[in-house]
């Protein structure tokens, strides 16, 4: 699992009927410290998430198309949360909200 940040939607006019109803969402990725670490995903939501928002993000594609439901499907990573609070060794270091 990763923790990103949402900063924006992807349309696409022509997609697999997987996408159907379903928004894709650009991520960039955080490190530890809630920084972003210079990577980006295409993640599928799951929980109506928005821009702005930090969230976990599920990276295997097995894992992924388990929690769609749809198996063979072209997904790689699902957003499955939204992140209220990141703590690393007892220290708070990231607070939404």
């Amino acid at each position: 699992m990763k923790i990103g940040r949402v900063v924006g939607t992807v349309v696409s006019t022509i997609s697999s009927p997987v996408f159907e109803g379903r928004r894709l969402l650009l991520c960039d990725l955080l490190d530890a410290s809630g920084n972003p670490e210079g990577g980006y995903l295409i993640c599928v939501d799951t929980v109506g998430s928005g821009a702005g928002e930090a969230v976990l993000i599920l990276d295997e594609g097995n894992s992924a198309r388990q929690v769609i439901g749809m198996s063979p499907a072209p997904i790689r990573a699902i957003v499955v949360g939204v992140v209220d609070q990141l703590m690393v060794d007892g220290e708070l270091v990231l607070r939404e909200g």
